[in-house]
């Protein structure tokens, strides 16, 4: 049974709560009525609390003085219900008079994330509302006792720290401040345990910290859209895959609302003045428009009714097949070129690993074997795999065992020089139409493709450490490469079971042109005495989502390639953003490289 669309009411010239649509659950002896919950504010935030109250069986007042916002979010709502098949649902009832919160037994303050319309919000909320009713504000970053101070009735207000608007099983921190009554606090403990949020522990400080960090990187994300280098969606793609994130950035931004986060970004540069923080143009401009997100149906990515994603591309649709790939090359024998050949051979491709010398091809050739093995104990890889993998894969030293390949990756040393010197070769081995790929995601893919003398054959394939796991490729594609070359690269890429993104030859691509900004302003914490590593990082993972805090993937990726890798962006691009912390070359003298050595920022002792 679906739930009733009549009780779903929409505001009009009159509001819904003097036409009486404001109702419990059914009558009966021997059934509770529906609690009443009042939620003030109705953008990202007040919607999404909306739909999980909604869900959990409480009767809403919902009230938001647009009376356009009232229609729309009504409109998403009823469309939502008519999408699902579950029990009859309690009533909804969107106003844009506050005197109908006097029913409700809580009231969540969602407005804006600004000082003077939350102290409005709740003097309004406060002042129909009975002493003793808990409000509760969703702010993220604002002080909660001043808020709360300001309503005159301190006792009756909490917090619910919200870093991004509440999903089923996200995270929220309950605030409490020293002047919270007892009853104010389990009122907030029963609300997030109806809604089906998970409780965190964050604090203040880092809290502001981790949001600093992520509205960095998300405007960031919007200024190498407007640039023109990859569509929205590859951009969210890349990050999504590559850094293991619950949503890409900019489908972040469109969750958050594009004027939430612009407020936050205007605040955080006015308190700062860190350029970081100044809202790209684009965003100012999408504001401007009205083109606000999911919560308008349009933002950086269009929405349909029931707030879903539209036109959101399939890998590798529309896009020709390219040449036929029967052999496989990979030139190198480190842990990445290890890695592919390991890709390509379960792929079911007869691959050669071509390694400087017959040792190296041969600890190469067990490194895969080796890492086969654990696959299998894992689930990852069956044996049948494992053992046609092994059948098909071979190794050699002399790039001679290149020239029948369709297809060779090569995938040595980070150095263009080393790079250029390999191509070279391969450029007289190679038959002609031999597609020619280098794995670097921060040096010169021209530069490779000029020194092989063909420059149409050549184009980047980035493949993420480990191959075998990591589902993204970054394809690179220079202004030379002939539009067979890469076809054939998707397609291929393809047949790896791997999703690929596009962007132009560019130092960092997609993926660490946004990551290491990221990463910079985190070390930048360093210079502050009441930074806590170990609490950033909860924050970021807890609030966000992220698999882990930018301390810990410094660790993991190892601050030394981490400092080469911002090295190389700042010679490239020179801006602020990109040049490297001075805390990080000082770890990086002083040995802390990180897991690789056990010794880094948040790792020490024997190596894991």
């Amino acid at each position: 049974m679906t739930a009733r669309q009549s009780d779903i009411t929409p505001a009009t010239g009159t509001t819904a709560a003097t036409t009486g649509t404001v109702t419990a659950a059914p009558a009966a002896s021997t059934v509770a009525p529906a609690p009443v919950t009042g939620i003030v504010g109705l953008g990202p935030t007040g919607e999404a609390l909306l739909h999980l109250l909604h869900d959990a069986g409480h009767t809403v007042v919902a009230v938001d003085t647009d009376l356009d916002v009232l229609a729309r979010v009504a409109g998403r709502l009823k469309a939502t219900v008519a999408a699902g098949d579950g029990p009859d649902r309690p009533d909804v009832a969107f106003t844009a008079d506050h005197t109908a919160l006097g029913a409700a037994g809580l009231v969540v303050e969602a407005v804006q994330e600004d000082l003077a319309a939350k102290t409005e919000a709740l003097g309004r909320i406060t002042a129909v509302c009975p002493p003793g009713t808990p409000v509760l504000t969703t702010t993220a970053a604002l002080p909660v006792t001043r808020l709360a101070i300001a309503t005159g009735r301190p006792a009756d207000v909490a917090g619910l720290r919200l870093f991004t608007p509440p999903i089923p099983g996200g995270p929220v921190e309950p605030v409490r401040t020293a002047l919270t009554s007892p009853e104010t606090a389990a009122a907030v403990d029963a609300l997030v345990a109806s809604a089906g949020l998970t409780p965190v522990a964050v604090g203040a400080r880092p809290a502001a910290d981790a949001t600093a960090l992520v509205l960095g990187f998300l405007n960031r994300a919007v200024i190498l859209f407007d640039e023109g280098y990859a569509t929205q969606h590859d951009i969210d793609t890349a990050m999504r895959l590559g850094c293991g994130l619950p949503a890409g950035p900019l489908e972040t931004l469109d969750r958050i609302g594009l004027g939430t986060a612009h407020a936050a970004l205007t605040e955080l540069w006015r308190r700062t003045g860190d350029s970081a923080f100044e809202p790209a143009p684009l965003l100012s401009r999408m504001v401007a428009a009205g083109r606000l997100g999911r919560t308008t149906g349009e933002g950086f990515h269009t929405y349909d009714e029931t707030g879903a994603v539209l036109g959101r591309p399939a890998d590798g649709s529309g896009e020709p097949d390219g040449a036929p790939v029967r052999r496989v090359g990979v030139l190198g024998s480190g842990a990445m070129a290890r890695g592919i050949a390991e890709v390509t051979a379960t792929a079911g491709y007869p691959t050669v690993l071509v390694a400087r010398d017959p040792e190296k091809a041969q600890r190469a050739l067990d490194a895969v074997a080796d890492s086969l093995t654990r696959g299998v104990r894992r689930g990852r890889v069956t044996v049948e795999a494992k053992a046609s993998a092994g059948e098909l894969l071979t190794g050699a030293h002399d790039m001679a065992a290149l020239a029948d390949c369709d297809l060779v990756i090569e995938a040595v040393a980070e150095d263009l020089d080393v790079k250029r010197a390999m191509f070279a070769a391969l450029g007289g081995v190679c038959a002609p139409g031999t597609v020619l790929a280098t794995t670097t995601s921060s040096l010169s893919v021209a530069a490779c493709a000029e020194a092989s003398g063909r420059p149409a054959d050549v184009v980047g394939i980035h493949f993420f450490n480990p191959a075998p796991v990591m589902k993204l490729v970054e394809l690179a594609h220079t202004d030379t490469v002939a539009p067979e070359t890469l076809a054939t690269a998707h397609a291929f890429c393809r047949t790896l079971g791997k999703t690929t993104v596009t962007c132009p030859d560019r130092t960092g691509f997609i993926v660490n042109s946004l990551l290491f900004p990221y990463l910079g302003a985190a070390l930048a914490l360093l210079e502050r005495h009441d930074a806590d590593i170990e609490e950033t990082d909860h924050a970021i993972r807890s609030g966000f989502g992220y698999p882990m805090g930018p301390f810990a993937l410094l660790d993991t990726i190892g601050l030394d390639v981490s400092l080469a890798i911002q090295n190389r962006l700042y010679e490239c691009f020179r801006t602020p953003e990109y040049e490297p912390a001075a805390a990080l070359d000082e770890l990086v003298v002083a040995g802390l490289l990180g897991r690789k050595n056990g010794r880094g920022l948040r790792t020490t002792g024997a190596r894991r």
